[in-house]
């Protein structure tokens, strides 16, 4: 929504679809920030392309060629999606900030798309390009091994263990379960997929050692602290942005220096506020969608690991953490139209733009790790792990079945009866009635033709 398309809506004042907004207040400030600027970016990128054209000598460089054509071809393709893409639901920064990431993800697709259709030696060597040191096979680090808390072989630090757990991944597993906890706004949601994960790991270390960890890494450091605490701040910040009023006005319409510099901050918080409430027993479509989120987010969150291992991509380099960035900046607009289309499809009735090409991403992802490493995916779990999950599936099929068969026809079929035994009482009082009616109807038929009788005998006389 652009400025000035809006002036006020009120806080019980029910969204298109279904859901509660926050109260917002806007002045209709239209400045230049929020304007169409399409024929500038036209007339910018027509005078870089012409000044490479006529004025820049091209370089006898096949490699080096290659690799800035491609960048120019991406470059011109963001431009004309910045600019002509169709805005989504969020509007702060400003909507091209979210064209943007669009973009992003329909080139980061395509991407993925090559690599998937390269042998597997090829791919990891194309890898080179981008970076000449990838491209070679990394060993996975171990987490797990002395799981001792207290080691009291070591005199010196008997508490190793857990510094060495300690590095650079622990604030980042804080972070990105704040972000998360504000992409899905929902406290249950979040620590299901929390703990998930977790058993996921345990599932299959036997795949990637990486996944080897200490039973206190998994349930005190990440669950507890790192998970479990970034979760309760993203509650309290949820909390705050759906209490918070929602007043925009101009910078020029402030009077105060203070007051346009909070202005500024402001500008990079959301220009509304929507509760997002799931509900996954409310009925079987909304149940089933909630299943295929959690699905997604896992498997998403599993591709981040496989991903680097297939590829021969270290943890810490650079495109690992790029592919978070995306991640966090795609995933807040793909949750918020998954979950209109699922509060009400008949005024949505198509999945959002950002919502479909994230899905795809994460099943290309997932495909080019069964073709690149199908020995590790198909390694065999062990028996107990096995059934432990079929355990977990089984029962969330019952729970199913009984929520929304059983239940349901048990629901029915008492209504049926009550209604019956209603229609049965109904019936028992209508002889009754009908009786008194017939002979009312008599005795009136009677009186009506005594009446006539006498007529026809004063007329005789």
């Amino acid at each position: 929504m652009a400025k000035g398309e809006g002036k006020k809506s009120g806080a019980d004042e029910l969204h298109p679809t279904g859901h509660t907004e926050s109260e917002v207040f806007d002045d209709g400030t239209n400045t230049f920030f929020w304007r169409a600027h399409t024929l500038t970016v036209l007339f910018i990128l027509t005078c870089a392309l012409v000044y490479v054209t006529l004025l820049e000598e091209t370089p006898h460089d096949t490699a080096y060629n290659t690799k800035r054509g491609i960048v120019a071809s991406i470059l011109v393709f963001l431009c004309f999606g910045v600019t002509q893409a169709k805005d989504g639901p969020f509007t702060r920064p400003h909507p091209a900030y979210w064209r943007f990431w669009l973009c992003v993800s329909v080139v980061y697709e395509l991407f993925l798309i090559f690599i998937l259709f390269q042998t597997v030696h090829d791919g990891r060597q194309f890898m080179k390009y981008i970076d000449p040191n990838l491209g070679v096979p990394l060993p996975e680090r171990d987490y797990g091994g002395n799981c001792l808390i207290y080691d009291p072989g070591n005199a010196a630090d008997p508490y190793h263990n857990i510094w060495d757990k300690i590095d650079g991944f622990v604030p980042a597993h804080f972070l990105g379960w704040y972000i998360k906890t504000l992409v899905i706004r929902d406290w249950w949601m979040c620590m299901i997929i929390s703990v998930m994960f977790e058993f996921l790991e345990y599932s299959l270390e036997h795949q990637l050692p990486n996944f080897s960890e200490c039973w206190w890494d998994h349930w005190i450091m990440d669950v507890l602290v790192c998970n479990g605490l970034g979760i309760y701040c993203g509650m309290k910040t949820l909390g705050w942005l759906s209490m918070k009023p929602y007043q925009w006005q101009g910078l020029w319409n402030i009077p105060t220096y203070k007051g346009k510099i909070k202005r500024i901050a402001f500008q990079f918080t959301p220009y509304s506020w929507a509760k997002f409430e799931w509900r996954p027993a409310s009925s079987l479509r909304r149940w089933l969608a909630v299943l295929g989120i959690i699905f997604m987010f896992l498997l998403a969150e599993l591709n981040t690991f496989y991903l680097k291992f297939v590829l021969w991509m270290p943890p810490e380099h650079y495109l690992v953490l790029l592919r978070l960035v995306f991640f966090v900046n795609v995933g807040g607009v793909a949750m918020r139209e998954i979950y209109d289309f699922m509060d009400d499809p008949k005024f949505h009735r198509k999945l959002g733009q950002q919502a479909w090409i994230v899905a795809t991403i994460t099943v290309t992802e997932f495909l080019i790790v069964v073709k690149y490493d199908p020995k590790t995916i198909m390694l065999p779990i062990p028996f107990f792990v096995t059934q432990c999950w079929i355990l977990g599936i089984v029962l969330i099929l019952i729970w199913t079945l009984w929520r929304f068969f059983i239940r349901d026809i048990t629901l029915r079929y008492k209504e049926t009866c009550r209604r019956r035994q209603e229609g049965s009482t109904e019936r028992e009082r209508a002889p009754g009635n009908g009786d008194s009616n017939t002979a009312s109807s008599a005795t009136s038929g009677r009186s009506k033709l005594n009446g006539n009788m006498d007529t026809v005998r004063q007329r005789k006389l």
